[in-house]
């Protein structure tokens, strides 16, 4: 039973409350407005976009029959329906954001280090997903127009590894998600309301288009021969499994951010559901059968569907579904690694960063970072995902044990916001020490795989570098703070 020691109505911020700790974006909600298909919605929004699209179809090219590629794909996003509502349940009840509910368990200082990791994180995701809109947006341009195709060949009009139509293209995308979000939280709200239900129908009507073409009999759920079977599928199925759960790990970790606004934890449970297993199945479907169909209409496999739009011969078909992936990706970027930063940089300095101020420092770096460098092939994609796994793994860790087995769910909401060192989260310093202890243990051991793939069985242990990390960074701190209970 989670203690809630908040009012009911609290002021934003309230005048108690420390202004080194607290602005109206950080400070508890006085209302809390989103029903389940909010929350649906955003995750629909996360899972219905290019990077979303060609993670879930790499799934079926594994060398696994199509019914392992589902287990894997089920249990996957099963463990991240499980975790999305731990991490769901401080931030609904408290009305807090992912930061300042990690003062419970870092101290109202340390909090800044699992703000600012995860805040690096969403910016380099942010960087990515915003190349991958813009790649959607090149096929568009270069469809309408032709004489730009020269623009986008990298060796020719290239700087820092992007075409010259590449950067237009990707700053009118940046500009485009800084005005979405400089709207405020209730005009992404009704941004993301669209973008989710927008793909599907994209989806559907492009799957129809290629059945039509194809024929019915032309389904095959398995896009590549099955290499692996009985035992030796395990190991391939686990990695699935894995790489689900670190494709979800950064808006898992600050999902907090958005559960904030639930009416009530059973409406974030249900949005998760429906958002999450349901949502995320069918979309791997529909993703299978459009790229299969690709083989007997194009003669070859394509998984990306940017470039299986653009072989229709309609120009306003390709202009449509490019558009509308496009914007998709836009939805899945702003809420997953524009409105996270903008929390986490804002709560580094409250007074002196806003929500939109931390938003636009995520924007500035996710330029510097060169983030197309970062995504341009499957290893460097995999190394990318390994390698933020390891560092947001023990921040989850420690969050869930601090919140569940330490507190015991009970959180004392106004002592979130003060400096006094009486209060309950000044721990020493203003620091946890078992908290930044587990952290630094848990991502230390879970980044030597991921640097050391070269060594024999490390290749294999990095892929579970966010399970590594998580449960590393959850058993140290519970260790030492019960320690420190038992001898206080």
């Amino acid at each position: 039973m989670t203690e809630i020691l908040v009012p009911s109505a609290v002021p934003a911020p309230a005048p108690s409350y420390d202004p080194r700790l607290t602005n109206a974006d950080l400070a508890p909600l006085r209302k809390q407005t989103w029903g389940s298909y909010n929350i649906f919605a955003f995750w629909m929004s996360d899972v219905h976009s290019v990077g979303g699209y060609v993670t879930a179809g790499s799934l079926f090219a594994l060398g696994l029959a199509s019914w392992q590629v589902l287990a894997a794909l089920l249990i996957g996003i099963t463990i991240v329906y499980f975790f999305c509502n731990l991490v769901a349940k401080p931030s609904q009840v408290t009305g807090v954001p992912y930061p300042v509910m990690c003062r419970s368990a870092f101290g109202v200082r340390g909090a800044n280090i699992p703000a600012i990791i995860r805040g690096l994180i969403a910016v380099a995701w942010y960087g990515i997903q915003t190349f991958l809109a813009s790649a959607a947006l090149d096929v568009v341009l270069i469809k309408l127009f032709p004489g730009l195709a020269p623009y986008a060949v990298v060796e020719d009009y290239g700087f820092l590894g992007l075409s010259a139509l590449g950067w237009c293209s990707y700053l009118l995308l940046w500009v485009v998600q800084a005005c979405v979000f400089w709207r405020g939280m209730e005009s992404i709200r009704r941004f993301i309301d669209f973008c989710g239900p927008a793909v599907y129908v994209v989806m559907f009507v492009l799957c129809g288009y290629l059945i039509a073409k194809a024929g019915w009999g032309a389904i095959d759920l398995s896009l590549g021969a099955v290499k692996y079977t009985g035992w030796d599928s395990i190991p391939v199925m686990l990695g699935a499994i894995a790489l689900v759960v670190s494709y979800f790990s950064g808006p898992m970790l600050n999902f907090g951010d958005f559960s904030r606004y639930g009416k009530t934890f059973a409406a974030v449970k249900r949005g998760n559901l429906l958002g999450l297993p349901v949502n995320f199945l069918l979309f791997s479907l529909l993703v299978v059968i459009t790229a299969a169909l690709t083989v007997p209409v194009y003669g070859e496999l394509i998984t990306d569907p940017v470039a299986t739009v653009a072989r229709i011969d309609s120009t306003f078909a390709i202009v449509l579904g490019a558009l509308t992936f496009t914007i998709a990706t836009i939805g899945i970027n702003i809420v997953a690694n524009f409105i996270s930063p903008a929390f986490d940089f804002s709560h580094v300095s409250p007074q002196k960063i806003s929500w939109r101020a931390g938003g636009m420092i995520a924007a500035v770096g996710s330029v510097l970072i060169t983030p197309w460098n970062l995504y341009n092939n499957p290893d460097v994609i995999h190394y990318t995902l390994e390698v933020l796994g390891a560092f947001i793994g023990p921040l989850f860790g420690v969050l869930i044990a601090d919140y569940y087995l330490v507190k015991k769910q009970r959180v004392l909401v106004d002592d979130l916001f003060t400096m006094a060192e009486t209060g309950t989260y000044w721990y020493r310093k203003g620091y946890n020490p078992a908290a930044v202890a587990a952290t630094a243990a848990g991502a230390v051991v879970a980044v030597i795989p991921v640097l050391a793939k070269g060594v024999p069985g490390m290749y294999t242990a990095a892929q579970y570098s966010w399970f590594i990390g998580c449960a590393l960074g959850f058993a140290v701190y519970y260790l030492l703070a019960m320690r420190k209970e038992v001898t206080a």
